[in-house]
């Protein structure tokens, strides 16, 4: 059975109704979260979930998105794994300001990432930041109304700044936040959050420790990275996901798992897998793994017999499996993956040399024999398969759970 992962989604308006923008937010259980770690526990599930399960252009399409900042990425002690195109930083109001805190935004601001500052409040502190932030965010429902002239009128003096009203929850609010020329408003009046869920496998947990201490190396050869990505499913479709937001706006498509990596850069690959250790969550079922993993081998063996290029087929292979696994179709997949023309051909519409590939190896699972005797190849899978996801498994934490396969988690 999959665990299901959970994003909130909670639009924020202009002031003519139109949406311009979203907030993420975590949704899920903090049973096993330490209190001293839980918002830095939730930043990182929204980050891991909202890029890597869902894939962003599935979350906000083209529009902004503002994700919550704690102390620990504003520091830069945890690296954000995204660039700023399609991300606002919202600095929690629970950051205590000092010279770090400014540092660290200042950086940001320079990298080009947009700051928002989250429940402003005039003498906090974070009057020190207004001359990094692109938004201010108020609190209409339980801020203090008595100082908004003031604050409105401070904020007026950084030219750009933008205006959010949040927490809008009757017409009362919202008069006031057209009475000072709020640019954006946010709140129940306006539109409660939406909970998006998608089934999801995690990646091994060593695999992710593996792959993170092996970018620490500067001189890491490419294949050693894509070696330990291949070898884990869940961590493979994850970089491939990934790797279709920055694919945004770029005309190269991707055919095999060293391609994403090459376009998402170990630097970016470092980063989303340090984030995916902080998001430490259960794992996926050896079984259910095993049965991809060697799907996309066996493609990948079969690929000279057709003619076709054994990287892509194992990509074709890979997506096909998990699509199963997620109770997905191949091409409802495919349409979330930067692929190139010739991988999702064969994954839509089965057409191609890799069309072929996934035939014959769809007749050989359905114990259709005169298609192709593949019974050498198929083996060859199952102990590469078998080997891999023992070397993975053998000193994880919780393996025996991921044996009996993981609890299902209420939405």
């Amino acid at each position: 059975m999959l665990d299901a992962v959970h994003v909130g989604r909670q639009p924020i308006f202009d002031a003519a109704g139109v949406v311009v923008a979203y907030e993420l937010l975590f949704r899920g259980r903090m049973d096993d979260v330490a209190s001293g770690r839980q918002d830095t526990y939730a930043t990182s599930a929204v980050m891991v979930n909202a890029f890597t399960e869902f894939g962003i252009a599935e979350v906000a399409g083209n529009r902004p998105c503002f994700i919550n900042l704690t102390r620990e990425f504003v520091t830069g002690r945890l690296p954000l794994p995204f660039g700023p195109e399609q991300v606002v930083l919202e600095v929690l109001e629970t950051v205590h300001v000092d010279d770090e805190v400014i540092a660290g935004l200042t950086a940001l601001s320079e990298a080009g990432y947009k700051i928002a500052l989250d429940d402003f409040v005039w003498g906090s502190g974070h009057e020190q930041l207004l001359g990094l932030a692109s938004y201010v965010k108020l609190d209409l429902l339980d801020g203090d109304l008595s100082r908004l002239d003031e604050i409105v009128a401070a904020c007026r003096e950084y030219p750009g700044l933008e205006l959010v009203a949040e927490r809008l929850e009757t017409e009362t609010q919202v008069a006031i936040a057209d009475h000072y020329g709020m640019e954006l408003r946010q709140g129940y009046a306006l539109s409660r959050p939406q909970v998006l869920s998608t089934p999801s496998l995690s990646p091994s947990r060593l695999r992710r420790l593996e792959l993170v201490a092996a970018l620490m190396s500067p001189d890491v050869p490419l294949d050693k990275i894509t070696s330990i990505i291949v070898s884990d499913p869940a961590l493979a479709l994850r970089v491939l996901r990934v790797s279709n937001s920055v694919a945004a706006g770029v005309v190269s498509r991707i055919s095999s798992v060293r391609q994403a990596v090459m376009m998402v850069g170990l630097t970016r690959i470092r980063r989303w897998a340090t984030l995916m250790v902080v998001d430490d969550v259960a794992e996926a079922p050896e079984e259910q793994l095993l049965t991809a993993l060697t799907q996309a081998r066996l493609c990948e063996n079969l690929a000279p017999r057709f003619g076709a290029d054994p990287g892509a087929a194992f990509v074709a292979g890979l997506v096909t499996g998990m699509a199963g696994l997620m109770a997905m179709t191949p091409a409802a997949m495919a349409e979330q993956l930067p692929l190139t023309a010739e991988v999702a051909d064969a994954l839509t519409v089965g057409s191609g040399r890799l069309g072929d590939v996934l035939k014959a190896v769809r007749a050989y699972e359905n114990g259709e024999w005169n298609a192709d005797n593949l019974a050498d190849l198929s083996l060859d899978a199952m102990r590469w398969s078998t080997r891999t996801l023992t070397a993975a498994h053998r000193f994880s934490p919780g393996s025996a759970k991921r044996r009996r396969g993981p609890a299902a988690r209420p939405a």
